[in-house]
């Protein structure tokens, strides 16, 4: 039963899901013409809300070319590559690797989203070298399914928003310590629940032998070996010197090196995609050996990095939109109108997964949210660290059908969002009735 759906599902997205770019385009439409009908915006407004808001995720979209850059450069490093070959070296047939690569996505991710992204696509590339006749494309899914446990994690944005001084919803809630949201109860069994089911679910989801798509090994391997050799041919001038220098490279390695250890002894161990970024690119620097190893490597990261340059300025441009026309304020007033005290972190979580796909961006859509969400639970008396986690939930959890986010992945793995998506959609429903009856009755 499991089987057949999951064909019908791959079947429909094969056929029916655009493009990430196709697929941005046609949002923006739909959030066009829905702020024309439910808000009092004009076509002009509609228009301006979308201008303004078109560069606003500039600093974030770097951030995560960066991701991809950088994680790709550090995988591809030899070093790199023959640590994540002996850690795919423990998986003998495609069911362990299936279940592999779930797990160490969850585990990555409840860590560290962007460490999450970056780690289990690459070791699911790793594993899909080493391992005869598994489906890649259910590989590359579940890595990418590991992702939706990341906000309730140690880097969940909404957790650790209100457990900051300053936040901008204080003086109505205070402060908020991780204790009750990140490390409650109900978040830590939502996440054991999950970290439990989803390595089965993705290892009942294997296709037949008959039905699996895998790939040649030899095209998984990275590009620039073949430069490096060929730079062995040039003369030998000072600027190839430099060039290929170890001791060049070693002393920019230590210098980005001891700023992470001055970082993380000042700080303790707080992980962001800044400082993931930093450590990601100093650590292939120094595994590099050379700079033009290293710049090899980054010249074969970049071709990926394209949907990401391209999708995320209309992504801003919906959330512009979706915010300033009041659309996604609505949205949360109109599940938080139908619900009771037991139900409203049902429908928090359901409102935020909706909302999701529009402002996608956990701390920009709490902003958008926390108002609405807030006066609700204070008036039904439901409590507020819940009521966050509702909504940071739902933030992950239609991540999952949402190409944005999987745009890094895709990239590192070479694949098109509909080749994962029938995958994603079935983890998609077990996972949301795992989250709400974690929200309900934990």
């Amino acid at each position: 039963m499991l089987k057949r759906t999951i064909h019908l599902s791959n079947k429909i997205m094969q056929r029916y899901l655009p493009d990430p770019f196709l697929f941005v385009i046609l949002l923006t439409f739909v959030v066009f013409g829905l702020g024309l009908i439910f808000t009092s915006s004009s076509p002009v407004h509609m228009v301006q809300y979308w201008g303004e808001g078109f560069w606003n995720l500039l600093t974030f979209s770097m951030q995560m070319v960066l991701v991809l850059v950088t994680g790709f450069v550090l995988a591809s490093s030899p070093i790199f590559k023959k640590g994540l070959g002996r850690l795919a070296s423990f998986a003998r047939n495609p069911g362990q690797a299936v279940v592999y690569v779930t797990f160490i996505s969850l585990l990555a991710s409840w860590i560290n989203w962007g460490f999450g992204l970056v780690i289990g696509a690459l070791f699911a590339r790793e594993l899909a070298k080493q391992v005869k006749n598994v489906d890649y494309r259910l590989l590359i899914a579940s890595a990418y399914a590991g992702f939706i446990v990341w906000h309730g994690g140690l880097a969940g944005s909404i957790p650790l928003t209100i457990a900051t001084p300053g936040h901008f919803s204080e003086d109505s809630i205070g402060l908020i310590p991780t204790s009750q949201t990140i490390f409650s109860g109900f978040n830590l069994g939502i996440v054991a629940a999950i970290f439990i089911v989803l390595p089965i679910l993705t290892r009942q989801m294997l296709p037949g032998k008959k039905d699996r798509v895998t790939i040649d090994p030899a095209l998984l391997e990275d590009e620039s070996s073949t430069g490096a050799a060929a730079l062995e041919e040039e003369a030998v001038t000072p600027a190839v010197r430099m060039e290929n220098s170890r001791i060049l490279s070693g002393i920019t390695a230590l210098l980005g090196i001891s700023f992470l250890i001055y970082y993380f002894m000042t700080t303790g161990f707080k992980l962001n995609l800044n400082i993931v970024n930093f450590a990601f690119l100093f650590l292939g620097i120094l595994f590099h050996g050379t700079p033009r190893n290293f710049l090899n490597s980054v010249t074969d990261a970049v071709k990926g990095a394209s949907g990401i340059i391209i999708q995320f300025p209309f992504y801003a441009g919906i959330m512009g939109m979706m915010v300033s026309s009041g659309l996604a304020a609505m949205m949360s007033e109109g599940f938080a109108s139908i619900s009771t005290d037991f139900t409203f972190p049902f429908f928090a979580f359901l409102s935020a997964g909706i909302v999701n796909f529009f402002v996608p961006s956990g701390g920009g859509q709490w902003a958008v949210q926390a108002p609405v969400m807030i006066e609700a639970a204070q008036q039904l008396g439901v409590s507020i660290p819940k009521t966050a986690m509702a909504v940071a939930w739902g933030d992950a959890w239609t991540n999952l059908i949402q190409p944005f986010w999987a745009l890094p992945a895709l990239a590192i793995a070479g694949l098109k969002a509909k080749d994962i998506m029938g995958f994603c959609l079935i983890v998609l429903f077990v996972s949301g009735v795992i989250i709400s009856l974690g929200l309900l009755f934990l």
